[in-house]
């Protein structure tokens, strides 16, 4: 950066010193982030706290039932809660909407149940306040009143011809600017950054960094934008017109449109819809209950010649467990697929928002942020796969109890030996979510990031071409 530049720099914060308009909206700024990142935090603690909480009873209840029979607790189910990201008081994404709460019980999928949307008042709801809803949408918005006149108050005053005329160049004017109103966007990223460095310094560096990074690109983007098409107008009014017009467009109006065109684009199955195709398809597979079903007679066929005996009754192992651990994995497979189907639509509505993107870079931070903070749909599916991998191996780890610790004759005999020893479920492993790699989320943020870099990248070109005109139009 040369000497000019500095020294213009110098001189705009001078004067943005001296605005106590720009002050105050600076600091109004400032507090409403620390504000949003302090309760935002204590809501993010109580929350996985009371999670945490409701796992342990959980597993406390399943582990003291008493002697059963193994179906009966297959039945009996268990309840697993999504734990919280640190980052997620940050950025709370999508997880408002999805729920946390798994019950897993044999033969179903649930979905998660209990978003905290779905818990609250209208007037909760839009009470909630997040840092980067600030950083996303009102930073920006301030910036563009700091930085409107940036080029028309020097045009309006007549600064600007006696700066050229003293061999300054437009290109130094312009990076003088820019350095100014970035500078200032720095101060206004200042809380923010305090609040990553406090909610994830400790467990979430790389995630911590990565998303400062993405937030100080953003207003970067924003302080180029600004003094760009402040070079274009010669009137403060004009300038600020047209930016807020930008800022109406590229913030409220594209993500809403594009939202809305994704859902239209790649419309989602009802939840009738879906229960009806999957009970329809459930209903296809065959049924262990009836002897003459043709699936599950060959099936008993083939027991059958494995074991080299005759009958069911002549098996060392119980073969109504046998059914419930072939009729879970046939029933299972089923639902992994319509899972997989719905998410790949799902995907394929992020993807067509993604592509909006290159209309509004809001778009490709919320991706990045989201992604960072462990509130995005990835995130969500990674939790209801892993809830549902730890449902089939609860429920299959049962139907074997059943299958060697009961008697075939005695399964359904209660006056006989039909209850396993309580101790069995104290061998269930508790639910561990496991969050993606930092490298591999650093990767699967890669095309967002790319976007702002290209959003900047197009940005400083309008740079450049704003300083050619300004340099012409005071000739």
């Amino acid at each position: 950066m040369t000497r000019p530049a500095w020294r213009i720099a110098r001189e705009e914060w001078r004067l943005l010193l001296r605005d106590r308009t720009a002050l105050l909206g600076l600091a109004l700024l400032m507090l409403l982030t620390l504000v949003a990142s302090a309760t935002a935090w204590e809501s993010r603690r109580a929350a996985d706290a009371q999670r945490t909480r409701y796992q342990a009873q959980a597993n406390q209840e399943f582990e003291a039932q008493p002697d059963r029979h193994p179906h009966r607790m297959v039945h009996y189910g268990h309840f697993v809660f999504r734990p919280l990201n640190p980052l997620a008081a940050f950025d709370a994404g999508i997880d408002a909407y999805t729920g946390h709460t798994l019950f897993l019980e044999g033969h179903r999928q649930n979905s998660a149940n209990f978003g905290d949307v779905r818990q609250s008042s209208l007037l909760l709801r839009f009470g909630q306040l997040h840092p980067a809803f600030v950083l996303q949408v009102l930073a920006p918005l301030l910036l563009v009143f700091l930085g409107h006149a940036a080029l028309a108050r020097e045009r309006e005053s007549g600064t600007l011809r006696v700066l050229l005329a003293q061999g300054v160049r437009p290109g130094q004017v312009l990076r003088g600017k820019v350095l100014a109103l970035a500078g200032t966007a720095l101060l206004m990223l200042l809380p923010a950054a305090l609040a990553l460095a406090f909610m994830g310094a400790a467990t979430q560096p790389v995630r911590a960094a990565a998303m400062l990074a993405g937030y100080a690109l953003w207003l970067l983007l924003w302080a180029v934008l600004v003094v760009g098409l402040s070079a274009l107008f010669k009137r403060r009014r004009d300038a600020l017109l047209c930016l807020l017009a930008v800022w109406t467009v590229a913030i409220i109006l594209v993500p809403r449109l594009a939202a809305d065109g994704a859902a239209l684009a790649h419309a989602l199955p009802t939840r009738m819809e879906s229960d009806i195709a999957v009970a329809r398809d459930l209903a296809a597979l065959g049924d262990s209950h009836n002897p003459d079903d043709p699936y599950f007679a060959d099936f008993r066929k083939q027991v059958l010649a494995q074991y080299g005996v005759a009958r069911v009754e002549d098996l060392p192992v119980n073969y109504k467990g046998l059914l419930g651990i072939e009729g879970e994995r046939m029933t299972s497979e089923l639902f992994n697929r319509y899972a997989a189907d719905s998410f790949d639509q799902q995907g394929r509505q992020s993807g067509f928002m993604d592509g909006i993107g290159m209309v509004s870079p809001l778009l490709a931070l919320r991706r990045l942020s989201m992604a960072l903070a462990g509130t995005d749909l990835a995130s969500y599916r990674r939790f209801l796969e892993q809830g549902e991998h730890y449902r089939y191996t609860l429920i299959q780890s049962l139907n074997r109890l059943q299958a060697e610790k009961i008697a075939y004759a005695d399964d359904r005999n209660p006056t006989r030996q039909n209850r396993v020893d309580r101790s069995h479920w104290h061998d269930v492993a508790h639910f561990q979510y496991e969050p993606a790699a930092p490298l591999a989320l650093l990767r699967s943020v890669l095309p967002a990031a790319a976007v702002l870099l290209a959003w900047l990248a197009a940005l400083s070109a309008l740079l450049a071409w704003g300083a050619q005109h300004l340099g012409r139009s005071t000739r």
